[in-house]
């Protein structure tokens, strides 16, 4: 079943494609305060992604499900929270309504790992998208779980836009239950060798959204040194970083090899320093198993 793109074959005597895919990671976390008695962690995660789909009157019906399971001998930490196996997502999608639990656009950053552009971002939600060539626009019902009052709704909407090789979306949330919204834009184009990325957030006071600070800009070049290697240098600029009155700011390099197909290698390496508070240096090895 090519209809869909690779890797779907056809469940057999139906008209419905599926796709079986994800990954096996293995991580170390080095960097102070990664678990309460330690400055490091090494643990496992895999990922199961079941993808069906097939054609309809109405467009392409599509279910979605993703497992996780995470091992960890992290000292300190709850047992089941650091070894669980859990649903990550599961959604129905149709003609452009996608309901579920799925992640939202504030899950969407820029390259590299040291970007902080979105807070909470996986919601049980009720979404609409329209997209036509270059443009889509979208809005979502979100189910908070970053509440202190009894409601616990958000608001969200995106709009996107590609003009030759630039790409641009904002998207903005209200969170209800503290009655407080954020907005944020990016800013993605093709200059040279690589990818320039630009990012601006703002929120009016914590919420679920964002609460990382009140406003934040960040920038991230994905240089492709070779077919293989890509090297990502990074910066985050926090205006009343944790809503302290202090600022912050944070830059950091990653670089990703592709070992082999389907097996690829990332380390990164992040500097962090806060007005009137300590300065942290944190990063971590991957090695990754997609299929």
């Amino acid at each position: 079943c090519d209809a869909f793109g690779t890797g779907f074959f056809y469940i057999p005597g139906t008209e419905t494609c599926l796709k079986i895919g994800g990954y096996v990671r293995v991580q170390l976390d080095v960097g102070k305060g990664t678990s309460e008695f330690s400055d490091y962690d090494l643990f496992a995660r895999a990922r199961l992604n079941v993808d069906a789909r097939n054609d309809t009157e109405l467009g392409t019906l599509t279910s979605f499900i993703q497992f996780r399971a995470n091992a960890s001998k992290k000292r300190g930490a709850d047992f089941d929270e650091a070894n669980y196996f859990e649903l990550e997502q599961g959604y129905i999608d149709l003609a452009g309504v996608r309901v579920g639990k799925f992640y939202s656009w504030w899950d969407d950053g820029i390259a590299g790992e040291t970007d902080v552009l979105g807070t909470d971002t996986l919601f049980a939600s009720a979404r609409y998208v329209y997209s036509a060539d270059a443009f889509s626009a979208g809005l979502s019902v979100d189910e908070l779980t970053y509440t202190t009052r009894d409601a616990n709704v958000g608001i969200a909407g995106m709009i996107s836009g590609a003009f030759g090789p630039v790409k641009a979306t904002v998207i903005g949330g209200y969170d209800t239950d503290n009655e407080a919204g954020a907005v944020r834009g990016i800013i993605t184009a093709e200059v040279g060798p690589g990818s320039f990325e630009l990012a601006g957030v703002y929120a009016s006071d914590p919420n679920a959204y964002y609460r990382e600070s009140e406003w934040a800009v960040a920038g991230a070049y994905a240089f492709k040194a070779t077919d293989k290697l890509t090297i990502t240098p990074a910066a985050q600029y926090f205006g009343d970083y944790k809503f302290s009155n202090d600022d912050a700011w944070k830059v950091g390099l990653t670089a990703e090899y592709k070992i082999v197909s389907g097996l690829t290698a990332l380390a990164t390496v992040n500097y962090l320093d806060i007005d009137n508070g300590d300065d942290t240096t944190s990063g971590f090895l991957r090695l990754q198993r997609n299929f």
